[in-house]
């Protein structure tokens, strides 16, 4: 039985394969091949006929990561050590959200730092070091919910939350604020709407389309994503955690011993320790694009279980944001090594462990004590809503599109203005306002005595004397004096209409004609 095809497979291959501007080279498909050649790094990758080849110097690289999504093709030792000669890592990632692999720059270390670090629960390092980091997640959390979900009295429960850390005595309460934060955080992401361009809607499942929650109903757990939401959440907390162990590994820390996680065989504890103040930014930044920008439906495919998963060329423009998550993980791994640092036996002569990751202290002593970066956070892809073509920045549709949903918009404005403009004259307060007026000017006509009219004021002195010159007024002016409507006043301004005889010595008075002048 063939397979129903639901979505394009069509790679979108770049001309050329080199790092980006943030120094992210991705490799996916089949066949991967990393290897060195004569002192060049040669990379290959792609899916049947559809390859791509590159080869990179040992100067003017610009190479400071190097991700592989998925488990076919090889790379060679001699490739590994020219990474590792360059300062680059190299992160090997499932599409669903797991890391394989990670290496980086191998640096000599102290092994009483390690030491320090497996005592941590006994010198009390490890409750400090919990508190400041769920601490700092809460914060994060707070922020999110505060400036982009928008609800102030969940954004003050969760501050309640991150109070109670900061006095907390045992790991167990640090760990049972932050599952009761967490609870109160995700229940607000429950219902978000997941939009995708126009054209794409009828190939979308319905479970896409709004954001349930963070667990998965295939697992019980994050694990097996069954929406694009948290198939992307998965996969960058995967960059994250890839960045979190190089971190650790390059400042002499075990990323398996960790202090919030418990030890599990399968999981670096430290490098999930490190991961928790930064998922908020993660979260910030996936609710940003989503909430301004469309997801397209070829991005993901969903397996015969019905798991989510991304298509390699979108977890390509994921992958380039490893540095930016990697400068974010950076302070606190500096911060955890000086604090298990700070309860070893030592002389006060012996430095401090090295800032190899922010250089902080090499621009203490130039006299600088921020931290600056020239690069900026990678942007989503902007695409049309309706087609979902690539756009330029400031755009919301592309040019084929732009035409035909301008002219819906005219008609639906136009429309939605008719009835807008019924509603407003004959309503039934418009009516009603319409009655009385006519009641009252029945009124004044049944009260007015033709008698009280000056005997040279009549209708041949009314048309041939004043009704020219009311041409010279203003509509409002004459409305003002006889008490009428703007459109009444003006009909009898243009002549189309002679106003009841009670009215035109007023009107003869407002033009200054009288007895004398006719």
């Amino acid at each position: 039985m063939t397979a129903t095809q639901t979505v394009s497979q069509r790679l979108e291959f770049n001309k050329t394969l080199k790092p980006t501007s943030h120094g992210v080279l991705t490799l996916f498909g089949y066949g991967i091949q990393v290897r060195v050649d004569r002192g060049h790094l040669l990379v290959e990758d792609g899916i049947g006929s559809q390859r791509r080849k590159f080869q990179l110097a040992r100067v003017g690289h610009g190479l400071r990561r190097l991700v592989v999504i998925g488990n076919d093709g090889l790379i060679s030792l001699a490739a590994l050590r020219w990474l590792s000669d360059q300062d680059a890592a190299f992160l090997m990632l499932e599409r669903d959200g797991s890391v394989l692999a990670t290496t980086g720059p191998v640096r000599s270390s102290d092994a009483r730092l390690r030491r320090s670090q497996a005592l941590a629960n006994q010198s009390g390092a490890a409750l400090r070091i919990a508190r400041e980091l769920i601490s700092r997640k809460l914060a994060g959390q707070e922020r999110v919910v505060r400036d982009i979900l928008l609800d102030p009295a969940t954004a003050q429960t969760i501050a309640q939350f991150r109070a109670e850390v900061d006095t907390a005595e045992t790991m167990d309460a640090v760990r049972l604020l932050e599952s009761q934060g967490a609870a109160e955080y995700w229940s607000l992401w429950r219902g978000l709407p997941i939009c995708f361009p126009k054209n794409d809607l009828r190939r979308v499942p319905d479970h896409w389309r709004t954001f349930d929650t963070r667990k998965s109903p295939l697992s019980g757990s994050q694990r097996l994503a069954a929406n694009p939401v948290n198939a992307i959440l998965n996969y960058l907390y995967a960059v994250l955690e890839s960045e979190a162990r190089l971190a650790a590994a390059a400042l002499g820390l075990d990323p398996g011993l960790g202090f919030i996680h418990l030890d599990t065989p399968t999981r670096d504890s430290l490098a999930c320790d490190l991961m928790e103040p930064i998922r908020p930014e993660i979260d910030a930044w996936v609710l940003g694009w989503i909430t301004r920008e469309p997801l397209k439906r070829e991005w993901f495919f969903e397996q015969r279980d019905g798991t989510c998963r991304l298509m390699g060329s979108f977890a390509v423009r994921l992958s380039e944001t490893a540095p930016t998550w990697g400068r974010a993980v950076a302070p606190y791994a500096e911060w955890i090594a000086r604090t298990l640092w700070s309860t070893l036996a030592k002389s006060k002569r012996e430095p401090a462990p090295a800032t190899r990751l922010t250089q902080r202290r090499r621009r203490e002593v130039k006299g600088s004590s921020s931290r600056t970066s020239s690069e900026p956070v990678p942007r989503p892809e902007r695409i049309c809503v309706v087609c979902g073509t690539a756009l330029a920045t400031g755009r919301s549709y592309c040019r084929s599109c732009a035409v035909p949903v301008a002219i819906e918009n005219l008609a639906a404005v136009a429309a939605a203005g008719r009835v807008a403009g019924q509603m407003t004259s004959h309503g039934p307060e418009a009516q009603a306002r319409r009655a009385n007026a006519r009641r009252r000017h029945a009124r004044a006509a049944s009260a007015w005595q033709p008698s009280s009219l000056p005997t040279w004021l009549n209708e041949e002195t009314y048309l041939g004397k004043i009704q020219p010159l009311l041409t010279g007024l203003p509509d409002k002016a004459i409305a003002s004096a006889l008490g009428v409507s703007i459109p009444y006043a003006h009909a009898i301004r243009a002549g189309r209409r002679v106003p009841h005889p009670r009215h035109w010595l007023a009107l003869a008075q407002l033009v200054g004609v009288s007895e004398d002048a006719s």
